[in-house]
């Protein structure tokens, strides 16, 4: 026969669980809450400038084109070379530039800096840089600041 003390310790342990499971259920809500704020920036080699490019031959080949292999080297593109990071443009004719050759660490340039062989930077402006042979002549290259993503 049930005692009226044994039915008190089964409500107080029913009460036990329930609240245990309520204040478990809280805390993983609250954990998942704050997990999801936290905001990171991406590391800098992990941002490309260049968009990516399909292999035409390896598209035709899906498709089921026939095509022949030939030996030949791949093209590069030189200013696929560089990549404008950042930069400091003047009122005046000054400025620098932080441009990565090659995918390398980046390097700044100053207005007038031999980068690499006969490249030369020529100019600064807001979200872009310009690169020619000669300090004063045409340029032959324009790095632009990829856009911003808001």
């Amino acid at each position: 026969m049930v005692t009226n003390s044994q039915i008190k310790w089964w409500s107080r342990g029913i009460t036990l669980v329930v609240w245990t499971l309520a204040a478990a259920s809280a805390a993983w809500w609250g954990l998942r809450a704050s997990v999801g704020t936290a905001v990171t920036a991406p590391p800098a080699a992990a941002i490309s400038t260049n968009e990516p490019s399909a292999d035409a031959g390896a598209v035709g080949r899906v498709l089921g084109a026939v095509t022949q292999v030939s030996p030949t080297m791949p093209v590069v593109n030189a200013a696929s070379r560089y990549a404008l990071l950042g930069v400091v443009a003047g009122r005046s004719e000054g400025g620098a530039a932080l441009i990565s050759i090659d995918g390398k660490p980046a390097k700044p340039y100053r207005v007038g800096a031999s980068l690499e062989g006969d490249l030369t930077l020529q100019a600064v402006e807001p979200r872009r840089a310009r690169l020619g042979g000669t300090a004063a002549g045409a340029a032959s290259m324009v790095l632009d600041l990829p856009p911003v993503k808001r």
